[in-house]
């Protein structure tokens, strides 16, 4: 019998045909191409439990020998298991032993081509000898080993079966290393404005044991050492800068901030209007050339990557000079958070320029000003709708050809009404967790919700002090 390889059409196929052991021969093979993503790595540690933190921990990965996250061995192996059991032998093949060498890592983004080939034929007992190897894109072999199966008798065509979408809900590793590369930097000075609630004493006593801030907590000082005895908290090295109340605190911290004192705000228990009335200011305030807006940063656990949205909490309809701003804001906190070139995705409810739709005509606008250099640091596209935004899928079923569509780091909304509906959609309908800062003060500002959790507070935090030293590294490196 010819040597025959399987077709790789296969893959596209409603069906599975197998090859019985009448119809093998040595030397026919099989293989499958597979790109090996986070994603992959972080399902396959949530099936089997190896949470080795060479697989899954991003921070410790970096310092290990191999310089970043690899992929569990048996990932591998269970990628030659799919050949065996999907097209050769195929569908009724019983797998009796394996042997593995690992050869060399496999790394986020590799490409693998799994291949099995027909060593030997037991007629007998159908049993087959099959050599298995797995190649990267740099033809490196960086698994190969043999596999010993029983074959099927019969030949079988079986339609594919649809498996559900499995959801990657792993809420902490993200949180971790976000914490994990704050942790790297010097605590920043934060002023925490009235934290009269237990959320926000909470919150900030925790992100300072954490060192991620050193909390100065402004407010009435009896109110707050209250709160503490009630709630067991240890105020213990902790300075609280005594005022009567939230006004004076607004004020108070605001100063701070204008005079060097400290490095970054927290929003505690009072109205965010309070607190912002003193932080722009025309004579007193913390205003910079840049509008104020805010930033959510956003772990949705069906995205492959942290997804930061804008502007959701301040400015309500704000026109393209405002938008200027809040798209460049976005990017200079993406690049404190590590995005080097964020991809922008300016949205609409529609992927075309229509001028009876304003967010539409802005959205074009501010994609030619950032090929123009008045927007910098990224890659900025619009108009998008949101599900060509965040869909490879949907944005190629409508011909969308975009560095951005499917795969947007920021997502820029028309106003705050779309802004908080798709945050707070995403937060209580998708499991993301939120967190927040506001951009274009002087200051990092965290501008929490009564509702935040301390969890949220203390990423927020996280973020502001990423921000605080990415702001002091460019000013010095600008020196």
């Amino acid at each position: 019998m010819d040597t025959q390889t399987l077709s790789t059409a296969a893959d596209d196929s409603d069906f599975l045909e197998n090859r019985p052991f009448a119809e093998l021969a040595p030397g026919d093979c099989a293989s499958l191409v597979r790109t090996v993503s986070q994603r992959d790595i972080q399902l396959f540690a949530a099936v089997s439990g190896d949470v080795n933190p060479a697989h899954v921990d991003a921070a410790y990965a970096r310092s290990s020998r191999f310089h970043g996250i690899i992929a569990h061995g048996m990932l591998g192996g269970a990628l030659i298991s799919t050949v065996l059991g999907t097209r050769l032998p195929g569908p009724g093949t019983i797998y009796l032993g394996q042997t593995l060498h690992f050869a060399k890592p496999v790394h986020i983004g590799d490409t693998l081509t799994v291949t099995v080939e027909v060593e030997s034929l037991d007629a007998a007992k159908r049993r087959v000898v099959l050599a298995t190897r797995c190649v990267n894109q740099d033809a490196q072999v960086v698994i190969e080993g043999e596999a010993e199966v029983i074959a099927p008798a019969e030949k079988l065509r079986i339609r594919r079966t649809d498996l559900p979408e499995p959801l990657l809900a792993d809420k902490n590793l993200r949180y971790e290393q976000l914490l994990a590369a704050a942790r790297e930097c010097a605590p920043v000075r934060m002023a925490v404005v009235h934290p009269c609630s237990k959320e926000a004493l909470e919150g900030a006593l925790a992100a300072a044991r954490m060192g991620l801030i050193t909390a100065r907590l402004v407010g009435p000082q009896a109110k707050i050492r209250s709160l503490a005895a009630e709630h067991g908290f240890d105020l213990e090295g902790i300075e609280i800068i005594d005022v009567p109340h939230s006004h004076a605190a607004a004020a108070q911290a605001v100063a701070l901030a204008r005079d060097g004192e400290v490095d970054a705000l927290m929003k505690g228990s009072l109205h965010s209007d309070e607190l912002l009335a003193d932080v722009v200011s025309a004579h007193s305030g913390l205003r910079t050339g840049r509008r104020i807006s805010h930033v959510f940063v956003l772990d949705v656990p069906r995205y492959p990557k942290p997804l930061l949205l804008t502007d959701a909490a301040i400015n309500v309809a704000p026109d393209i000079e405002a938008k200027l701003d809040i798209v460049q804001n976005a990017i200079d906190l993406a690049h404190a958070l590590g995005i080097a070139r964020p991809k922008v995705a300016v949205l609409s409810a529609v992927e075309t320029v229509t001028p009876k739709l304003a967010s539409s005509m802005d959205a074009a606008a501010l994609a030619k000003m950032a090929d123009r250099g008045q927007i910098t640091g990224a890659i900025v596209d619009g108009p998008l709708a949101f599900d060509n935004a965040v869909s490879i899928a949907a944005a190629r079923t409508k011909g969308i050809v975009s560095p951005v569509a499917g795969d947007a780091d920021v997502l820029v909304v028309p106003d705050l009404d779309a802004g908080n509906m798709v945050a707070k959609q995403l937060e209580y309908l998708a499991d993301a967790q939120a967190a927040g800062i506001v951009m274009g003060a002087r200051v990092p500002i965290v501008l929490t919700s009564r509702a935040d959790s301390a969890h949220s507070r203390i990423a927020s935090c996280a973020i502001a002090l990423l921000l605080a030293r990415h702001r002091l590294g460019t000013s010095e490196a600008n020196a």
